[in-house]
This record gives structure tokens, C-alpha cells and sequence, in this order.
């Protein structure tokens, strides 16, 4: 990256050392702020929790935007750092770097606005509300320096530090509620992600181990030449896949989302499943022809898998009740078509260079436009006081986007429906095809749950309520609002028998009236509480609004920006596609193998299939522009809408039918089919099992304590018989005598008889 153009001004790169360090160590000195808040706050119990998600809270990842931006391509080098630390900037990681701290910037503004009512608690002493604000602003910082770590580097050491802090320290952000539904899908979460981690740190050590190798290009050289690579591989893909949803190992997504507060939701979604993306392509021997087909077999599973995911997401996410629910889903299915994308560079490692383009476009694309779909569910829940068209038409906006009707989606499905039909992979791009359908159906979903919210929100009244949520609302309050507290109560006896209503209402036509002058005076003070926090959602520009409406303009101008971002690009590459995205991954390629071959990994240079694109697919491609914007993508021509809209059109109609005519049956639809799915089946069995396995045990118990008892008796029948024995021995010993006198008078009366019977003589 030599210079940054976009008319009508241009900027110079600047050093890669400083904004790299500022990048990394800026989170984690906000972090000890955020402990040292923590350790003062008993002594000072009155500093205000506002200061936990201030303004220097939500800079956190502004160094990363900003080397994503003006930092100079290269690498910096720290041979002091574990095996020697090596992290690097190139086309590739600065797409995904800029994304990805845009995201996480633009959340943590929004978290400030979505957890002001619980500031508003933690001002008024609740000691618990400030506990849960003091976890949330440490580990989102860890989880963000985790997750930058992962896209920066370059050494196999630091890549799985960064995954692993951004693993485990995610956790306390899923189950920040404390509720019964956050501790499920934190467990969720914690048993997949340590599943994970294991299959990853085993293929790392084995891959490293083996090829000697202490860099992601060496791991990957050592793969593509290994004997036994292609088991490598495998546990590599499945331990990345834990992170990227693949089916079968997505079950913590539709459980963990829906409990985790909005803003985590969205960085989770959109930032950090692409971890499991980055991870395939940063240890898998995607494009290179040393691989002679021995992963053909693991590529083949990995689009069979992709294609699965795509449609039984859809499929399983149109059954549920809760939008952030079928987002979670929606985002199993994108993730399967990025998996589609990374097997066919396994199958096909000739054209691996504009599939990785691609497949990073695709990732960027949806990171931003799940995380604006994430970020809109909260505002439908406190809608602003906007028109109701307005809010509907902008919520909508980024659906259509992920769809593929507009904006970065329909730039996305031109180009992989072109890249496909140039493979000669029409049947592929058919399936493609099909998919979007059902993401228009979970988009639509979607947005009709949203609007059912919100339209009960609003004929409750509670649509300028500034009271805390029932997600935010402390478990046990120091001071609590009576008035509040009461007022829930009331909203509970919708759900009890007619007699415990009739009960309640009772009791609380006094309590409410008890309680009135506490709630003056709770709420005397609850305007400079908000005022503290800035809290007022009402406002364009607060908080919630503002990133809300920043994060979809930044999705939808992807095509734009993310060209600028990174340098002029010439025509050549499927239209909408960076080609120096594929130059930088066809450069790449080469170090690698360069890499292998100094190190002694890899036997044979690489063919001149896998060497770039400018002989192959780009000419394949020749001519297939249309009008093509200033920073190198390009949109389809018209001719082509109406083959990229069709899916979109039939999904929408399918949405409509089915949802009128299955509208008495999705209650029920909905119980078949929990969010989770496969996670009941398996904690039924684990819990049979276990039950099991404990009456096993009870069992074992049981016959060991008789095997016991009956040697215990056996034991007392011996000792019983060793007395009487010894009991007959001292009788023997005292009657000795006698009996030996009895023995020689016997004997002696014997031998008289004897000797009477003979004659005296011979």
C-alpha cells in the first residue's frame, strides 16, 4: 500500500510499528483502567459507573481503524515475544482489521446507550448492577484485544493466544444477565468452545511438530506436504469450525445470541465467527497444487457441510420466536456459503486467488450488515421517536442488503454467481441460488417478529419508558424503584390463575400506594441519573441511534469504502471484486511455498495453475464489467438483476405464504424446534446418561457393600470358630492329664486281656 486516493484528497501511509503496538496494547491498558476502577470503587462507592463505558471505553479499537487505514503494509518482528513474535499487515488483513474495528468501535458506542439503564441502577448503589457493568467493560475490552491479536498475526504462538483470550474471554459477556437462559447458553458456549480449542491446539502442535514450523505460511507449507496433513487439517477445520458455525458444531450460536446483550451479539456475529474464517485460511493449504489432491476427500466435506449449514439454518431459523434467535441462525447459513467458497479452494487451487477475494469480501460484507441487523433489533425494542415508515424502511435496509437485493449483497452474489459460472460450477451457483431464498425468508422473519415487538411495545406504553429492561433490570437491587417493581407485578398477573390475580391485585392496590413516596423520591433523582449516562434513546444522536445508523450506512457503502481501503484496483476480477485481494493472496501463496521450500517443506516449486490469474480465470473474466465506481468495484448491468433478484422475489413470496398459512401452527412449529436444536437432544442424552451412569454407581455401591457385609460375616464366623477352637484347646490343655492317665489304663487293661486269653507256655 503505497498511498491512500480517493478524490479529492489522498493519504500517505504511515509507519506500521506504532500503530501496530498502539493497536494491541491500547485495549489491554483500558482494561487495567477498568481494574483499577474496580479496585477503588468499594472505597469510593459514589464514583460513578458511567465512567466504566465513557468515551475512552469505546476508543478501544480506534488504533486498529486507524492502522487499517493509514498503516503501511509490512511486518514487525519481536524475536523477545514467546517463539518470536511476527505480525503483518498486507491487502487481506486490512479488510478484515478495518471491518472488524469499525464493528467493534461502533458497538461499544452502542453499548454505552443499550446499558444506560443499568447505569442508571449502578448509580443508584446497586452493588450488583455495578458488578456486572465492571465485568462487561473488562472482558469486552479482552475479547476486542483477542480478536485484533488473531488478525494480526503472523507467528503460530500469538494466532492461538489471540483466538483463546477472544474464546474464554467472550464467555462473561454471554452470560452477563445472570439469568437461567444466559447460564444455559454460556454452557453452550463454554462446552463448544473448549471442544474447540482442543481439536486447534492438537492440529497446531501436531502441524508444528512436524514441519518445525513457527509461522502460519510454514504451517501451511508442512500441511500441503506432511503424510499425515490431511488429519492435520481435518482437526484444524473442525476446531476453526466451532467459531465459524459449521452444522453440527453451531449449537452455541442460536443459544448464545439471543441471551447476550445486543452489542455482544453483534460483535459476536459479526466480528468474532469470522475468527473461524481466518483460521482456515490462515492454516488450511488452500491454493497450493503441492496438495496433489490429497485433500480432496476434506474438501469435498467441507462443501457438503456448507451446503447443509446454508439450508438447515434456514430451515431450523424460521421456526423461531426470537429475532436475535434467527439471526443466529441466518448467520449458520452465510457462514455455510463462505465454507462453500473456502472447499472449492481445496478442490480447485488454481482459482483459490479471486475465491479468497471473495470469500474476504463476503466476510466483511456480512460482518457489517449482521451487526447493523443485531444493533436494529435493540432499537425496535426502544424505538426512537421517529416516524414509524422512517424506522421501518431504515431496519429494514441491511435485510435487503444480506439478502442480496442491494448494497454490498448484491455486489457479493454478482460476483460469486460470476466467479462460479467461470469455474464451470453452474450447478454450484444454482444452489448458491436457492440459498439466498432461505436467507430472505429468515430476513423476513426477522423483521416480522421486530414489528410484532415493537407493536406491543407500543400499545403498552412502553415505548418511551426510560425504566431499566427486564434483560438489564439488577437481580437484587439495593434501592430499588417500588413503583417499578409493583408495576411488574401487575404485568405478571396476566400470566397467574384468576384466583392469584384477584390475590395480588389486592395486595398491590395497598403497596402501591405504600410506595408511592419512596418512588418520588427514587425517581426525584432518576433524571440526573439518565442525564449521567446519557441515556435519552429518543435523540438522533444518541447513543443506541447513532451507531445503529452508522453501522448500516458503513454496511451498505462497503463497495466504496472497502475499494479505497485498500488501493487502486484494475479491472479484471469478477465485477465487484478487489483484484488486488486476489494479487495480495496469489503473492501470499507464493511466499508460502518460497517459505516451504527454504525450510525444507515443500519438494517442488508451485505450477503455473496456482501462480495468479492473469492468464487464467481474469481472462476467462475479460469484459464482464459494467459500470465500474472509483474505487475498483463494479455493480451488475441491469441485463443481470433479474437473474441475482429472483431469489430474493420468491423468497419473499414464500414468506408470505407460509406465514399465513402456518401462522396457527408456528407456536407449535416453534416447540419442535428450539433454538439450540441438536443442544436438547444431546443435554437430554447427557442427562440420561448421567442419570445412568449414577444409578451404575448406586448399583456398584450396592454390591460392594454387600460383597462386604457378606465377607464381614464370613470374617465373624471364622473368629467364632478360631475361639472355640481355642477355647477346646485350653479345655484339652487342662484335661492333659487325665486323658494321657485314661490312654495308659486303657492300654494297660488291653494288654491284661490280651495276655489272658494266651496259654501260659508256647
Amino acid at each position: 500500500m503505497t498511498e491512500l486516493s480517493l478524490a479529492p484528497f489522498s493519504l500517505a501511509p504511515l509507519p506500521l510499528a506504532p500503530l501496530l503496538i498502539a493497536t494491541l496494547l491500547w485495549p489491554l491498558l483500558l482494561g487495567l483502567r477498568t481494574l483499577l476502577q474496580a479496585l477503588i470503587a468499594p472505597v469510593r462507592p459514589r464514583l460513578s459507573p458511567v465512567w466504566l463505558l465513557d468515551w475512552l471505553w469505546i476508543s478501544a479499537p480506534w488504533p486498529a481503524l486507524a492502522l487499517a487505514v493509514l498503516g503501511a503494509d509490512g511486518s514487525l518482528r519481536l524475536d523477545a515475544w514467546l517463539l518470536g513474535g511476527h505480525w503483518e499487515l498486507d491487502a487481506q488483513r486490512r479488510l478484515l482489521l478495518a471491518f472488524t474495528a469499525l464493528l467493534w468501535g461502533l458497538a461499544g458506542g452502542y453499548a454505552r446507550g443499550y446499558l444506560a439503564a443499568e447505569q442508571a441502577w449502578a448509580a443508584a448503589g446497586d452493588r450488583d448492577a455495578r458488578g456486572r457493568l465492571l465485568r462487561f467493560a473488562l472482558f469486552w475490552l479482552l475479547t476486542l484485544c483477542g480478536n485484533l491479536l488473531l488478525l494480526l498475526a503472523e507467528d503460530i504462538a500469538s494466532f492461538y493466544l489471540g483466538f483463546a483470550l477472544m474464546t474464554f474471554a467472550a464467555y462473561p459477556l454471554v452470560i452477563h444477565s445472570g439469568r437461567r437462559e444466559a447460564r444455559i447458553g454460556g454452557l453452550a458456549y463454554l462446552v463448544l468452545a473448549v471442544l474447540g480449542e482442543g481439536m486447534i491446539l492438537a492440529g497446531l502442535l501436531w502441524g508444528a511438530g512436524t514441519g518445525s514450523a513457527l509461522t502460519l505460511s510454514q504451517l501451511r507449507a508442512t500441511l500441503a506436504t506432511a503424510e499425515m496433513g490431511l488429519w492435520m487439517g481435518l482437526l484444524l477445520w473442525l476446531g476453526f469450525g466451532v467459531k465459524a458455525g459449521v452444522i453440527g458444531l453451531h449449537l452455541w450460536l442460536p443459544l448464545a445470541h439471543p441471551v447476550a446483550p445486543t452489542p455482544a451479539s453483534a460483535v459476536l456475529s459479526g466480528a468474532m465467527i469470522k475468527a473461524g474464517l481466518v483460521g482456515w485460511l490462515s492454516t488450511l493449504p488452500l491454493g497450493m497444487s503441492a496438495v496433489d489432491g490429497r485433500f480432496e476427500g476434506l474438501g469435498l466435506v467441507m462443501l457438503a457441510a456448507g451446503l447443509i449449514g446454508a439450508f438447515a439454518a434456514a430451515l431450523l431459523g424460521v421456526a423461531q420466536r426470537q429475532p436475535k434467535a434467527v439471526l443466529a441462525y441466518s448467520s449458520v447459513s452465510q457462514m455455510g456459503l463462505i465454507a462453500v467458497l473456502v472447499a472449492l479452494g481445496l478442490l480447485q487451487p488454481s482459482h483459490w486467488p479471486a475465491l479468497s477475494a471473495l470469500a474476504l469480501f463476503f466476510a466483511a460484507h456480512h460482518g457489517l450488515s449482521k451487526g447493523a441487523l443485531f444493533l436494529g433489533v435493540g432499537i425496535s425494542e426502544q424505538a426512537p421517536r421517529w416516524p414509524a415508515w422512517l424506522l421501518w424502511t431504515l431496519l429494514t435496509l441491511p435485510a435487503l442488503s444480506l439478502a442480496g437485493a442491494l448494497g454490498s449483497g448484491l455486489i457479493t452474489k454478482w460476483g460469486a454467481k460470476t466467479l462460479l459460472e467461470a469455474a464451470n460450477e453452474k450447478t454450484l451457483a444454482f444452489w448458491l441460488s436457492l440459498a439466498a431464498v432461505g436467507t430472505t425468508l429468515l430476513m423476513a422473519r426477522t423483521l416480522w417478529l421486530q414489528w410484532k415487538r415493537w407493536r406491543e411495545t407500543g400499545k403498552m406504553g412502553l415505548t418511551s419508558s426510560r425504566e431499566p429492561r427486564a434483560s438489564q433490570r439488577p437481580i437484587a437491587s439495593s434501592e430499588p424503584n417500588p413503583a417499578a417493581r409493583a408495576s411488574d407485578a401487575l404485568n405478571m398477573s396476566a400470566f397467574k390463575p384468576p384466583h392469584a390475580s384477584l390475590k395480588l391485585q389486592t395486595d398491590l392496590s395497598s403497596s402501591i400506594s405504600q410506595s408511592q413516596s419512596q418512588s418520588q423520591n427514587w425517581n426525584q433523582n432518576r433524571s440526573h441519573r439518565l442525564a449521567l449516562t446519557g441515556a435519552d434513546d429518543q435523540r438522533l444522536l444518541a447513543p443506541m441511534p447513532l451507531a445503529w445508523l452508522l453501522t448500516m450506512i458503513a454496511a451498505l457503502s462497503l463497495p466504496c469504502w472497502g475499494g479505497w481501503l485498500t488501493g487502486d484496483f484494475p479491472a479484471g476480477l469478477t465485477d465487484g471484486l478487489p483484484l488486488d485481494l486476489a494479487d495480495e493472496a496469489d503473492d501470499k501463496l507464493g511466499d508460502d511455498l518460497s517459505d516451504g521450500l527454504e525450510d525444507g517443506l515443500v519438494s517442488e516449486p508451485p505450477s503455473e495453475a496456482s501462480a495468479g490469474l492473469s492468464g487464467g480465470l481474469s481472462g476467462d473474466l475479460e469484459g464482464m464489467h459494467s459500470g465500474q465506481c472509483a474505487s475498483g468495484f463494479a455493480w451488475p448491468p441491469l441485463s443481470a438483476l433479474p437473474a441475482l433478484l429472483w431469489p430474493v422475489g420468491l423468497g419473499l413470496l414464500l414468506a408470505v405464504i407460509f406465514g399465513w398459512g402456518l401462522r396457527r401452527f408456528a407456536p407449535r412449529l416453534s416447540s419442535w424446534l428450539p433454538a439450540g436444536d441438536l443442544w436438547w437432544p444431546l443435554t437430554a442424552c447427557s442427562h440420561w446418561l448421567w442419570r445412568l451412569g449414577r444409578r451404575l454407581l448406586r448399583w456398584l455401591g450396592a454390591g460392594q457393600a454387600a460383597w462386604i457385609t457378606w465377607w464381614n460375616a464370613r470374617e465373624r464366623d471364622g473368629l467364632r470358630g478360631l475361639d472355640t477352637l481355642i477355647g477346646a484347646e485350653d479345655w484339652l490343655r487342662r484335661q492333659l492329664p487325665l486323658l494321657l492317665m485314661a490312654v495308659a489304663l486303657g492300654l494297660a487293661a488291653a494288654l491284661l486281656l490280651s495276655a489272658a486269653h494266651r496259654p501260659p507256655w508256647p
